[in-house]
């Protein structure tokens, strides 16, 4: 029997745990900081253990650690590394959905020596975007074409029929984790200029880009894409661009929200007697008036659907502040964890487009694929979210424990050995791509 070692109960992890407790010869050990929360993802089987862990407690870690086959970090990013340093001492791989840090990187040569893999960006995006992203460009480059141009946009979002707040949104995930991602500066390559967009900037520049059956939505550069033209081996490639979709409306009002401020996570603020249109005074130095003084700071209407989004949100009510010292992005996320759920019943949505404009230079002949992946949740059991991330972790944990990826060091899924078969038992788990070919 392996045993795999989960960090972190979170909202992704249930596909996760159900998938590898449903292996013959796979058990599981779930260490979170709160125990409950693990208790109910093991659910009582008898594979499946279960045990309260801080981050802090580093003997409990490398303990753990040691005596499992494998260990998976769904922690924040942040102690992504600390685990990393652990898995080497002890010769033990381990497996994350996040990118790839510069630090985790630092531990590449550390890794190989120790002769294990330390597979990350094994989730959705990043993740599942890499690995259909490979298979296509491979295929194209087998048959002697180079890529042109590569435009992936990637995004969570409520099913058509659950779009029901005038944010556009819900949340199948981390909020906080939500607004930090406003404010990462964002690169790519278009039409062979490499353009730079500053995170406070972020916003101000976004597209339309229709999805086929489902409408338009806003697209906005999400981080560093220049870095995956080496990754992705197209260097021949005029442009690069991976971005987030949203909803309509979406740039607009996060482009106001970081102009005011509700971004800052740094300075503290003592909210004692404060309502929340006390708050959004003190961001404008506005005592009085606040709503028509807000619109007026911001160039806005106040009739304007972002002041109605502001207003339905609650940041002009005279509600008093519940949090008695915090930042102000501390006030936006706990309004935003109020108000943009997920009613019982509703599903969510993914939805993950590429689009290659190819070139056969023997042929002289161009042609474009759109590969779109759009997965919908399941009412009253795993959102798509929860699937979309946390079963390419899975699928790959098994076959690292499998023997069948033999890569060491720090990797990411674009090579053949990891993204073909995870990719194949995607498909079997209904996660599949549709794509189409013209010219």
């Amino acid at each position: 029997m392996k045993n795999v070692l989960l960090l972190g109960a979170g909202l992704v992890s249930k596909p996760l745990v159900k998938y590898l407790l449903g292996q013959e010869d796979i058990g599981i050990t779930i260490a979170s900081r709160t125990l409950s929360k693990a208790e109910k993802l093991i659910d009582g089987h008898p594979k499946g253990k279960a045990l309260q862990w801080v981050v802090d407690d580093s003997e409990k870690l490398k303990e753990l650690i040691e005596s499992s086959d494998i260990t998976i970090s769904l922690l924040p990013y942040t102690y992504h590394t600390q685990v990393a340093d652990v898995c080497i001492d002890a010769k033990k791989p381990m497996v994350t959905t996040s990118y790839v840090s510069q630090a985790m990187m630092e531990r590449d040569g550390k890794a190989k020596e120790a002769g294990i893999i330390l597979l990350n960006e094994i989730g959705l995006d990043p993740g599942i975007d890499h690995m259909s992203a490979m298979k296509i460009i491979n295929n194209v480059k087998s048959k002697g074409g180079e890529i042109e141009g590569f435009f992936s946009y990637c995004g969570g979002l409520p099913a058509p029929e659950a779009n029901t707040n005038p944010f556009g949104y819900k949340f199948s995930w981390n909020p906080r984790g939500v607004a930090l991602a406003g404010k990462n500066n964002g690169r790519f390559l278009k039409d062979g200029k490499e353009i730079f967009i500053p995170g406070e900037e972020l916003f101000a520049h976004y597209s339309m880009v229709n999805v086929e059956g489902l409408g338009d939505f806003e697209a906005y550069t999400n981080r560093d894409s220049i870095p995956y033209i080496e990754k992705y081996s197209i260097q021949e490639t005029k442009s690069m661009f991976r971005g987030t979709f949203r909803y309509p409306g979406w740039c607009d009002t996060w482009k106001k929200m970081v102009e005011i401020g509700f971004l800052d996570e740094k300075k503290m603020v003592d909210f004692k007697g404060f309502s929340y249109k006390d708050f959004m005074g003190t961001l404008i130095n506005a005592k009085e008036d606040v709503k028509e003084k807000l619109a007026a700071n911001l160039k806005i209407d106040e009739s304007s659907d972002i002041m109605k989004r502001f207003e339905w949100l609650g940041l002009l009510s005279d509600r008093k502040i519940e949090i008695e010292k915090g930042s102000a992005l501390d006030i936006l996320v706990k309004l935003l964890l109020e108000k943009l759920q997920y009613e019982k019943g509703e599903r969510d949505m993914i939805i993950l487009r590429h689009e290659f404009s190819c070139y056969y230079p023997e042929e002289k002949r161009r042609e474009k694929i759109i590969s779109m992946l759009v997965d919908f949740g399941i009412p009253g059991a795993d959102t798509a979210m929860a699937r979309t991330v946390s079963l390419p972790a899975a699928v790959g944990t098994k076959l690292i424990l499998d023997g069948k990826i033999n890569e060491k060091g720090v990797k990411i899924p674009v090579d053949p050995e990891i993204y073909e078969p995870v990719l194949l038992e995607l498909e079997k788990l209904d996660i599949k791509f549709k794509e189409t070919v013209g010219a």
